[in-house]
Parts: C-alpha cells; structure tokens; sequence
C-alpha cells in the first residue's frame, strides 16, 4: 500500500502532510490487513500451562495487602469471576495472537458485567461501556476476544453449554461488524451523538435500564448512609462493602477535591462548587481493582436531601502499559487518573459531568459520580434468548466505541460482510474459556493449599 494508515486518526501519508483519503480507499486499506491476518486465523489461542500465581502476583504489587484475600475469594466464586479478576493474566495470551495491528481505544478489561447503564448529562439513561481502568490504546482484537470468552463463561454458567455461547459471541461479532459498516458513512458529527438503542424494552438490556432509572443518588444514600448526630447523613460501617476510615486519611481524602475541581470544565465547577463534601468511606467493589485505595465521599448541596456522592479511586496502571505489550501513546498522559478519565471520554457517547482526576497519598486517583443511575446486568439473567440478545447489543455498543477512536471504514474494511470473523471469533472463545477454566482450577488449588489467602470481608 502507497498509503500509511494511522489508526488513531484515519489516514496519512508517511512523511508528508495529512490528506483527506475516500472512504474507499480507507476501506481498500482495511482489505489488505488480512494479508496481516487472515480473518479465519483468528480462531487462535494460546494454551498450556502457565505460572498463574505469577501473573497473579506480579499484578497486585503495590496493592493494600489486606484486600487482597478478598479479590482472591472473588476470584475463585466461578471461571467468569477468575476472568474478571484477570485482566493482567490474560494480556500476556492476547499479545501473542495474530493481530492486524490496527489500534483503537481499548476498555482493556471487556467483559459482559463491563457495560451498563447511566444517566447522561441530560439526565436520560444509556448504555455504554463502563469500566475504564485498564484503558489504553490497543488492537481492537483485544477487546473483542476478551468479551467473546466472557460470553462462552456465563453461558457455561447458566447451563446452556457452548452451542449457546458460540451462538452469542456470533451474533456479537456480527452486531460489531454490521454497525461498523454503518457508522463508516455517518458524518463525524453524528458519529460523535451515536448512542446505542436498538434493544427490546422487556429484554435483557432493557431490565437494566429499568433497574437504573431507579438507581438515584437518594437511593445510594439511603443504603450506604446512617443519621449522624448532626442529623446530616454519614456512612455505615458494614466491615465489608463500606467501612469507616481515620480523620486523617479521610481529610487527605477531601483535600484531594481542590485539584480535582480544576480538570473539571467551568459548567461543571459551579455545580461542584454548590456542595459540601463532608465525609468519607472506604469501599470495597469490584474484582480487578481490589485491593486499590477506593473511597466515596458524600456531599450535600440544597439541603439533605440533595446528595452527591462521588467515587475517589487510585489508578493503577494498566496492565498492558504495565507489561510492556504496548506502547505509551504520547497523546494519553502519564498521569493515571487522567489516562482512565481521558479513556472513558474517548469510548462513551456521554460521559459522567463530574468525571476527572487527582493526586492524593502521592498516587493518581480518578473521580466520578458513584451513584448516577448506574445499573449492571446480573449474569444470571443471561440465559439462552437473552443472552444472544445481550451480545448484540454489546457488538453495537463496542464497534461505537472503536469506531470513535479510528476509522471505522478501515476496520469495515477488514471485516467485511463475509461471516468468517464471526465463526473464527467464537471457535477462539471457546477454547480461551477453557484455558480460563483450567486456570481459575489452579486458582482453586493454590489457596486449598494455602499458598493464598481467601477470605470475603465480614
């Protein structure tokens, strides 16, 4: 090819100036990376044994090691909770697939319970991808393989066997490649306002909308919060979910909030500025992220009964920059919080308004909103039709995001209309879900052995 594709942008020539270049020559473009990678030979995986504990361990250096029992007993609940623990052990196996080496902005950790619901900035609930915290720039097979073997595991999970994941992970790649096609002729503009809606309202992404329309701040006030003395809110000390923290580490907590507030747009400082933030918990949530420093602070604006309860959470690198499986990409600082805030603004049609970042105890935190409408879906819920259902709307959701931060007539181009990608994509999870499988066993293993510590909080 005469022309260097950038994937980050479009197009370019090498050496000289940025060209506008035709959809299909960008699309032409997209047809010549199979001669990187024949869609059909994207069925492989990498299998055999390998030092799990290693990964494992390598992965939680830094954390706060009395969390970590609990990560491992999440862990180890089921193959699906070992994968969503599991980002760092399986980035060394994504690496070493046949990639075309086109990039995109990756969720890093894709995964069935990594899209949700969400209230956008004009209050109405959307889907979208929602997890940022291995965020980087990446080939887009990552994430797509990543959430294909998600979908085989909870399908295993409800005990529809692999003839329904396979099925759904189809019908996954096939949702991604058929919007790509689409977005590839939407003018940028538009491109920027897709959001995604084609789901039926009693199904599996419907529910969960439901369930967000419920989920207000009122609401996460009411079941994380007692009556203080004051009369105003405080938090609970469950000695699990929530617990109270010291005076000293909660004020390091809340001076963190001034440097916050300047990476936040003037609209949405003089909303910040009309609440008080007067307390502060720690919180344990998640899977790959425990064991990382994660607060919630609780404000009031307009009286007590206007809550604003915010997510004060460290950054830890992402485990791809952390490895060295890909480069640091100038344009994504190196500031930790700022890579996920920037990540989630890159990915999400509408973003949280109150999305920034900070420093606090000498590391990089990120900052949203804990509770805005915020809704997952329960893996239990994904049985046969509905989980087919699901996966497509996770195809749409994710070929959006992609196709916002690079060309969507490139990765159209490689794609195409043929169902290869599709059938290769699910032969490829179902034997990724079985090395999963065989590594969440080890998992099992090493802590009946007592070489990890188990232990969900009180």
């Amino acid at each position: 090819m005469a022309i260097a594709m950038d994937s980050a942008r479009g197009t370019t020539v090498a050496n000289e100036p940025a060209r506008y270049v035709p959809r299909a020559e960008r699309e032409a473009y997209g047809k010549w990376m199979r001669e990187r990678v024949r869609r059909v030979d994207q069925d492989r995986w990498v299998t055999g044994e390998r030092d799990v504990l290693a990964r494992l361990r390598a992965n939680e250096v830094g954390r706060r090691p009395q969390l970590l029992p609990a990560r491992h007993a999440r862990m180890a609940a089921s193959a699906f909770g070992f994968l969503r623990g599991g980002a760092a052990i399986m980035a060394p196996d994504l690496a070493a697939l046949p990639s075309t080496g086109y990039t995109v902005q990756l969720c890093g950790d894709a995964h069935v319970r990594n899209l949700g619901a969400y209230a956008s900035p004009d209050g109405k609930i959307v889907f979208d991808v929602n997890d940022f915290d291995e965020t980087c720039r990446g080939p887009w097979e990552w994430d797509m393989k990543r959430l294909a073997v998600s979908l085989v595991l909870v399908t295993r999970d409800s005990g529809a066997g692999d003839r329904v994941g396979r099925e759904a992970v189809q019908a996954m790649v096939r949702s991604w490649r058929t919007t790509m096609h689409e977005l590839a002729d939407l003018p940028a503009c538009e491109l920027a306002r897709y959001h995604v809606h084609r789901y039926s309202s009693d199904g599996p992404v419907g529910r969960v909308l439901g369930k967000a329309q419920r989920m207000t701040a009122q609401h996460a006030r009411d079941e994380l919060t007692t009556r203080g003395p004051d009369g105003r809110p405080r938090f609970l000390d469950d000695g699990a979910k929530i617990t109270r923290i010291p005076d000293d580490e909660a004020a390091q907590v809340l001076a963190a909030l001034a440097p916050y507030r300047d990476t936040l747009g003037p609209n949405r400082q003089q909303v910040l500025d009309c609440y008080l933030a007067y307390d502060v918990a720690a919180r344990l949530a998640g899977t790959g992220s425990v064991g990382a420093r994660n607060y919630a602070v609780l404000c009031v604006g307009n009286g007590i009964d206007d809550p604003l309860i915010l997510q004060v959470k460290e950054a830890l690198p992402s485990c791809y920059l952390a490895l060295g499986l890909v480069p640091r990409d100038p344009r994504i600082a190196s500031h930790e919080g700022k890579r996920v805030a920037e990540g989630q603004h890159r990915m999400q049609t509408w973003a949280d308004p109150f999305l920034g970042w900070t420093t606090a105890f000498g590391a990089p935190f990120y900052v949203r909103q804990l509770s805005d409408h915020k809704a997952a879906i329960d893996p239990a819920d994904l049985k046969r039709s509905s989980v087919v259902e699901y996966a497509r709307v996770c195809g749409e959701v994710f070929a959006k995001a992609h196709a916002r931060t690079a060309d969507a007539a490139v990765l159209y181009g490689y794609a195409g209309d043929a169902e290869k990608l599709d059938v290769a994509i699910a032969s490829l999870a179902v034997t990724a879900a079985d090395q999963v499988t065989q590594d969440w066993r080890a998992l099992v293993g090493a802590i009946k052995r007592g070489e990890l510590a188990a232990a969900n909080p009180a």
